[in-house]
């Protein structure tokens, strides 16, 4: 069956590519699985290992040969370098939708998108209490919340996908040492997504953290760090495959009823 002939959306994940590291025929040889297999590209952060532009105009001329929709957002490699500016025009440029408090429809598809932040999960959770500076890491993973809360918002499309680098939940970076569990996401990045629910999460970030894991809502989140992925499926694709079914009312529909939503994890099957 053809990409044209399914009656379904499917979606190539994965993060932390970290190209510049990562040598350009192992990232050409997934791009190629990737067409092969799905409809969109989706991109959780790390895109480049240090952020310079030079590593992201040679990732950008890899993207721009992939002949399918690619949404993105960076990851705090893709910001080491301070030239996030550029960073995003050049892949921008090369057809890649990135985004940061952003959202984009990709065939039907929307997506809303940020890096999110650090800072902990549940009780566990940093708090706005003391010094300057802890006060301030903390505003920081509020505002990457709020531009999750914002970008969903604007999303109206019956089928919704919440992209991020950092976890929203501890489920996800189980497996990672509990120390730096602070350091890989934040459960303030799952508040939006129990009042904007969406069909799935993808992030990255969390390299030796569980393949995937649930919000409290019951939202299907995965993990899609490329290292975790070849550790966990070392005889698949090293990204995660993610179905959706493709908005189309039957004849017998009425406009504006309801249709009922169905969406399906395809692990790495091509």
């Amino acid at each position: 069956m053809t990409t044209a002939d399914r009656t379904s959306t499917r979606l190539a994940a994965v993060g932390d590519i970290h190209f510049g590291r990562t040598p350009a025929a192992a990232l050409q040889a997934l791009l190629a699985r990737a067409a092969e297999t799905a409809d969109i590209l989706v991109l959780a952060g790390d895109l480049t290992d240090t952020g310079h532009p030079d590593e992201a105009r040679l990732l950008a001329r890899e993207l721009a040969a992939v002949k399918l929709p690619i949404v993105a957002v960076l990851g705090n490699h893709d910001h080491h370098a301070g030239r996030v500016a550029e960073t995003q025009q050049i892949l921008g440029d090369a057809g890649v939708s990135v985004l940061d408090g952003t959202a984009v429809e990709l065939l039907g598809v929307g997506f809303a998108g940020t890096k999110g932040f650090a800072g902990g999960f549940g009780r566990h959770a940093l708090g706005p209490w003391g010094e300057a500076t802890i006060k301030g890491f903390v505003q920081e993973a509020v505002d990457e919340a709020l531009k999750l809360e914002t970008a969903l918002a604007r999303v109206r499309t019956e089928h919704k996908v919440a992209l991020l680098h950092y976890a929203p939940i501890a489920g996800t970076v189980e497996g990672e040492p509990p120390e730096i569990f602070p350091y890989l996401g934040s459960s303030r990045l799952e508040e939006p997504l129990g009042r904007y629910p969406v069909n799935v999460v993808f992030h990255g970030h969390a390299h030796h953290g569980a393949p995937e894991g649930r919000t409290a809502g019951g939202v299907p989140v995965f993990n899609v760090s490329m290292s975790l992925l070849q550790r966990t499926y070392p005889d698949l694709p090293s990204f995660r495959l993610f179905e959706l079914p493709r908005s189309a009312p039957p004849a017998s529909a009425a406009p504006g009823d309801p249709l009922p939503a169905r969406n399906a994890e395809l692990g790495h099957r091509p």
